[in-house]
């Protein structure tokens, strides 16, 4: 026998529990309403009255986890949107306030209205692009049909752009589903020191028009391939599920920061333009002009992890900055890059301003770096790679005019510091997802946990026990959090990784292999994927273990015990790594020391590692992290420009008429 029970303080909630329980013939003493004690007594009051069997219920257990539970039902029946006080303090009718919640029912364009494309006079103040609200039934009707169709669809041709012609190679290369390795997403050109030359010198021929442009001209470009890439809002984020093998949320979320660094730097130019001016003093009789021209060629060479946001990043950047680019994409998503130079083709960019070189790393990227007509690195990947890079630009080659400038954001080892009083409600969440979402594949995601004394233990438990709860599968099923990795390489390199982890240390989440039926080398034809399954160690030694100490990019979580906070910081810092660092705490005092204290380039305090948003959390880190200004703030475009200062002495010493 089944009995129910409904517990709940919202008057509407309980009002349809008892109707509909009554229509289907349940009597009132059925079923059980359940309320907290001290908690909405006028409800629980009137239940009695009316003959609701009724329970009156307090937690029992920990104070730490007591107080929090009692906080959380405080706020619920405190809040402003509450039905105590849309009642009592706004006096909305009764009526109103009983109606169903229909939100769902809403038109798309209702619930997210399309934003105008942004104007160059006078383009309204900077605001992030929302993301979906999985919630509502529009916006998943949406993504499901958008993924349905990319499913469903062809392979993608890829061309290379040089000089505005499409260049198709003889020699192609193949970018595959990580979840289903044997479906082949798209098949771009494979190009070689040929094309690399030819499109860098297109970009010179290029490079006085472009640089002489107005700024607004410029910011205008990024405004309408901001506009273009909002059109296509679902169906990119379809082709990331796919190609890069991103969940729902995390595919949106990569097309939305793309539009936002086209609205951002667009806006970010204007600002530089204007208040140039206001930055150099002109005395009596002097006048000092300060002005940004563009470097020259700029190289992008892109990551894989965020397709479309952080190659539309280093592009438009360059780009307002009056920088010809040549962007080289991942060999693993070069259709979602090619939606980018689409978008900018479309929006007006002109032949030779931006061009497109899909191929391998070390013929394209080592000749781009190398070529003397580079002017500019762009580059966002692994410190391997990023090293060569440095080291490569740095040197000075037969007809080389200038020296190299490299933005370069590189990897992180990110520390989580667990202080003794955090609530585990807050923390568990945050680490699950900082560490495991997108199979960890980010350069800010949780990869070391650090738990202060007496809370070590349970936060092990439930962290534990999260992992192992933590939906691994396809990226298409709206459900799944933590997808594939992106190729063979990077799951044979985390196997290992995984292998290690009981020499290590203790490995506390026991799902040690992805679920049957669909994954793994005997999963049938067109199911084989590469997926690792979220992976907790504990009790690793930080002076020794490698799992510690390397950048792993995977679902893999080390969490060592710290004795007090001090030592907590002192683990934290251990790292020639400083891009992101959280700490999850209840003292005011601690999380001050923290912020000051914790080395890392973006500070989180009681939230989670990812997540980053243009203009609001600018982002990159220094240390063994990168090099440059970060990502998404204000002084970004500044290291994509030459600055120039003109001083006239407007003294006159006699006058000459205009000829």
């Amino acid at each position: 026998e089944v009995r129910a029970a409904f517990g709940s303080h919202n008057l509407r909630s309980i009002g349809y529990a008892v109707a509909y329980a009554r229509s289907r013939g349940i009597p009132d003493h059925g079923y059980e309403l359940q309320m907290l004690h001290g908690m909405a007594a006028p409800l629980h009051d009137a239940a009695r009255h009316l003959g609701f069997r009724h329970r009156v219920y307090a937690p029992v257990g920990e104070l730490v986890p007591g107080m929090a539970y009692l906080v959380r039902r405080l706020l619920e029946n405190t809040s402003n949107e509450s039905f105590v006080r849309a009642r009592e303090a706004d006096g909305r009718a009764l009526d109103d306030l009983l109606r169903p919640p229909r939100v769902d029912a809403l038109p798309p364009l209702e619930l997210a209205p399309r934003r105008p494309t942004t104007t160059v006079s006078g383009p309204s103040p900077y605001s992030p692009e929302p993301v979906r609200e999985w919630r509502r039934a529009p916006a998943r009707a949406a993504m499901r049909a958008a993924v349905d169709r990319a499913a469903a669809g062809a392979v993608i041709e890829v061309p290379a752009l040089v000089t505005g012609e499409e260049v198709r190679t003889a020699a192609t290369i193949d970018s595959v589903d990580p979840g289903a390795v044997d479906r082949v997403v798209a098949r771009s050109s494979d190009c070689g020191v040929a094309e690399v030359d030819a499109a860098v010198a297109a970009g010179v021929a290029a490079f006085d028009a472009w640089s002489s442009r107005p700024v607004a001209e410029r910011g205008g470009v990024l405004f309408r391939a901001a506009a273009v890439l909002r059109g296509r809002r679902d169906e990119l984020a379809a082709l990331e599920v796919f190609e890069a093998g991103k969940p729902w949320a995390e595919a949106d979320a990569d097309v939305c920061e793309a539009i936002d660094f086209c609205e951002y730097y667009g806006r970010e130019a204007l600002r530089l333009e204007a208040g140039a001016a206001d930055r150099v003093q002109s005395p009596p009789g002097e006048e000092n002009r300060l002005r940004y021209r563009g470097k020259g060629v700029a190289a992008v060479i892109a990551p894989w992890n965020f397709p479309l946001a952080i190659p539309t990043g280093m592009v438009v950047a360059a780009l307002v900055a009056g920088n010809p680019v040549v962007l080289k994409p991942a060999e693993q998503t070069p259709a979602t890059a090619w939606a980018l130079v689409d978008a900018l083709r479309r929006a007006g960019a002109p032949d030779g301003v931006i061009q497109f070189l899909p191929g391998d790393g070390e013929v394209v990227g080592a000749r781009l770096v190398e070529h003397p007509d580079t002017a500019l690195i762009a580059f966002t990947g692994s410190r391997a790679v990023g090293l060569a890079i440095v080291e490569a630009a740095a040197v000075h080659r037969p007809g080389q005019r200038h020296l190299k400038r490299v933005v370069a954001e590189l990897g992180g080892k990110n520390a989580v510091i667990v202080d003794a009083d955090s609530d585990p409600d807050q923390v568990v969440p945050a680490l699950v997802r900082s560490a495991f979402g997108f199979a960890g594949q980010k350069c800010s995601a949780a990869s070391r946990a650090i738990v202060v004394g007496p809370a070590y233990d349970a936060i092990v438990e439930r962290l534990a026990a999260a992992a192992d709860e933590a939906i691994l599968g396809h990226p298409s099923d709206p459900a799944t959090l933590v997808g594939p990795v992106i190729d063979a390489d990077a799951h044979a390199r985390l196997l290992d990784a995984t292998a290690r982890a009981a020499g290590e240390g203790r490995v506390v989440s026991d799902r040690r292999r992805p679920p049957a039926g669909g994954f793994g080398e005997g999963a049938p034809v067109g199911q084989r994927g590469w997926y690792v399954a979220p992976t907790v160690v504990v009790d690793v030694d930080p002076a020794t273990s490698t799992l510690w100490r390397d950048e792993l990019f995977g679902p893999l979580l080390c969490v060592v015990r710290a004795d007090d906070l001090d030592h907590a910081l002192v683990l934290a810092n251990d790292t020639e790594y400083a891009l992101t660092a959280a700490c999850f705490s209840r003292s005011p005092v601690n999380l001050r020391r923290a912020a000051a204290e914790l080395r890392a380039g973006n500070v989180y305090l009681n939230r989670g590692t990812t997540g980053a948003v243009v203009g609001r959390q600018p982002f990159g880190g220094h240390g063994m992290s990168g090099i440059g200004s970060k990502a998404g703030g204000p002084d970004y475009l500044a290291q994509f420009a030459d600055p120039r200062v003109v001083t006239e002495n407007t003294v006159r010493q006699g006058f000459t008429p205009d000829a």
